[in-house]
């Protein structure tokens, strides 16, 4: 598998179960892309139930199906989608490895950004006077292609957080974690809706 190098700005390591069908989602330039979900346990026993595309031609030399194990480097990636009228930001594990999970995974959750803020940070604290902060950063890709990835911060690093401008140049480690919440609509209709986001245990600025 790919480890993680200083010079990819966008790296993501995950090990878990395959929690649902593997389904066909699009096709780009000839090459299909299929989708389905990995459930990925933490130390406290929950796991994140995070969505992965991965392209036919690496499935075709696996024998994969729900409840397989797996292992998978790759990148966290962002596009935007027209869903009930309004343009929403999608994310997806996309895969560049993928192989069968043999034995115990330490570390199941793992990624790496180097990115630029690009909405101020929201620095906040709960009831409980933890301290939190939401980022959202923009990570460069080929062909003038960007991810926008939300990101969210606790304790000292969301104090941090407060100093930082747009267009600050952040380094940042962590996992990915899926977060339910109810989200409440005009009409007084309630959906159980899920955000994934990152979860920073490390960050740096660069400083030029």
């Amino acid at each position: 598998m790919t480890q993680y190098t200083p010079d990819n700005n966008n790296w993501v390591y995950v090990a878990g179960k395959i929690d649902s069908p593997i389904e066909f989602n699009h096709e780009m330039y000839g090459e299909g892309f299929y989708s389905f979900y990995l459930a990925v346990p933490r130390l406290s026993n929950y796991v994140d139930r995070l969505p992965v595309t991965v392209s036919e031609r690496l499935l075709g030399k696996l024998d994969l199906n729900k409840g397989s194990n797996v292992v998978i480097t790759g990148q966290f990636r962002s596009y935007n989608k027209l869903i009930e009228g309004s343009n929403r930001l999608i994310l997806t594990v996309f895969v560049r490895e993928i192989e069968e999970k043999i034995g115990e995974i330490k570390n199941p959750n793992q990624i790496y950004l180097n990115g630029y803020i690009c909405k101020p940070p929201v620095y906040r604290t709960t009831p409980f006077k933890r301290e939190i902060a939401d980022l959202l950063i923009a990570v460069n890709r080929a062909y003038n292609k960007s991810d926008y990835i939300p990101t969210i911060a606790w304790g000292r690093n969301a104090r941090f957080c407060q100093s930082l401008e747009v267009g600050s140049n952040l380094k940042i480690w962590g996992r990915i974690q899926s977060r339910p919440y109810q989200k409440r609509y005009p009409n007084g209709e309630i959906k159980e809706k899920v955000a994934y986001e990152v979860s920073v245990s490390k960050m740096e600025l660069v400083r030029i």
